[in-house]
C-alpha cells in the first residue's frame, strides 16, 4: 500500500480552530459582566471594614462545629496535642462560592469547639498553607475566590497566630515568595519549605516550582534556586508535601501547560512523580514507581505513621468538549513504605 498523504490545509485549520477557541474562552472570562456582589476588591474593601471594628480578642466556647468546606487548613497545636486549630476554607453550594476567614479551637478530648475573633485577622482565604511551630501558626499565601468563581486575588502576605493570645500579626518581610494559591508547605527543625503552587492572571494561569525557606529563628526567607543540571520537580500545585526524618518528600498534584504550537491552547496534567528533597543539601531526586502504586491525582491527603506514609482519597480532573470539566474523586487508600519506597 502507498503512503497515505495529509490533505492539505488540515493542520492549518486545526489550529486555528484551537487558537480561536482559546482566545473565546479568555474574552468570556474577562468580559462576563460583574454584579456588585462579584467585585472582589469592593468585598475585600468591605472585609477590611469590618475588621476594623474589632477591637480585642473574644473567644466564644463550645460553639457548633465548622461549616462545610475544603482547602482549609487543619493543624495540631503544639502547645496542647490534644487541640487542633482549623482555618479558613471555602464551600462551593451549586451556585455561589463563599470563602472564610475563621479560627476554630477544637479539644479532642472534650470534643468542643471554640471559634476565636481577633482584630487585625487575615482576610478570608482558601488554598493557603499553615504550619505550628512552637507557640505560633504561620500562614502563606491562598486566594480569595469571587462568588460566581470568575475571578481570584492571590495572597503574598505571611501571617503569624500565637496560640497563647490569639493575637494575629502580619510579617512583612522581604525576600517572600509570590502571590499564590495551591502550595505546600512543611516543617523542617526549625524552618518552614515552601513549594510550587498557582497564579491566576485571568489572562493566564501560572504554576511554580520554586522552591523558598523561612529559618524561624531569624526570620529570614531564601529562595534555593537548582544547580546546573540538577533533577528538579515540574511545576504543579495540589500535590502532597511530608517530612520523614531528614528527607522532605513531593507526590502528584496539577498544572497547565501552554500547548507548543500557535492555538496556546491549556492542556491539564495530573502528575504521579514521586520526589525527595534533602534538606541538609538542597537536593531533589526522583523515586522510581515500586510495587502498586497510585493513580494520577491531585488535592489528596498524606500522613506519616511509623515507617509507613498513608495516603487516601484525591481528585482528577479531565477537560471535555468547551469549558466542560469532568472531576472524579476517589476514596482509595495506599500505603507507602518509607524505607524501601515501595507502594
Amino acid at each position: 500500500m502507498g503512503k497515505k498523504t495529509k490533505k492539505p490545509g488540515k493542520g492549518k485549520e486545526k489550529t486555528e480552530r484551537k487558537t480561536a477557541k482559546a482566545d473565546e474562552k479568555r474574552a468570556r472570562r474577562e468580559t462576563k459582566k460583574l454584579a456588585p456582589e462579584d467585585d472582589i476588591d469592593a468585598i475585600l474593601l468591605s472585609i477590611q471594614k469590618e475588621e476594623a471594628k474589632k477591637k480585642e480578642v473574644h473567644v466564644d466556647e463550645n460553639v457548633p462545629a465548622p461549616s462545610p468546606r475544603a482547602n482549609c487548613t487543619l493543624n495540631i497545636n503544639p502547645l496542647k496535642e490534644t487541640e487542633l486549630i482549623i482555618y479558613g476554607g471555602e464551600f462551593y453550594n451549586g451556585s455561589r462560592t463563599f470563602v472564610y476567614g475563621d479560627l476554630y479551637r477544637y479539644d479532642v478530648d472534650k470534643q468542643q469547639w471554640k471559634l476565636v475573633s481577633s482584630p487585625n485577622s487575615p482576610p478570608p482565604r482558601s488554598a493557603h498553607q499553615a504550619v505550628a511551630w512552637k507557640n505560633y501558626l504561620y500562614i502563606f499565601g491562598g486566594e480569595f475566590t469571587s462568588p460566581n468563581q470568575e475571578r481570584f486575588h492571590h495572597y503574598k502576605d505571611f501571617w503569624m497566630l500565637d496560640f497563647r493570645t490569639n493575637q494575629w500579626e502580619q510579617l512583612n518581610l522581604k525576600g517572600c515568595p509570590s502571590p499564590r494559591s495551591g502550595h505546600r508547605m512543611v516543617l523542617y527543625k526549625h524552618k518552614i519549605i515552601l513549594f510550587g503552587g498557582f497564579y491566576d492572571t485571568l489572562r493566564e494561569v501560572r504554576y511554580y516550582n520554586d522552591l523558598f525557606v523561612f529559618d524561624l529563628d531569624n526570620f529570614k526567607w531564601q529562595e534555593i534556586k537548582p544547580k546546573l543540571g540538577a533533577m528538579w520537580p515540574s511545576a504543579r500545585s495540589g500535590f502532597q508535601f511530608f517530612v520523614n526524618q531528614d528527607q522532605v518528600y513531593l507526590y502528584g498534584g496539577y498544572s497547565k501547560e501552554i500547548s507548543s504550537d500557535k492555538s496556546s491552547s491549556e492542556k491539564g496534567i495530573v502528575h504521579a512523580d514521586l520526589w525527595t528533597l534533602d534538606p541538609r543539601t538542597w537536593e531533589w531526586n526522583k523515586v522510581k514507581r515500586i510495587g502498586m502504586p497510585p493513580a494520577p491525582r491531585a488535592g489528596f491527603s498524606m500522613c506519616v505513621h511509623k515507617k509507613r506514609a498513608l495516603l487516601f482519597g484525591g481528585v482528577v480532573d479531565m477537560e471535555m468538549e468547551g469549558d466542560l470539566m469532568m472531576s472524579i474523586f476517589l476514596n482509595e487508600m495506599y500505603g507507602f513504605q518509607l524505607d524501601n519506597h515501595r507502594w
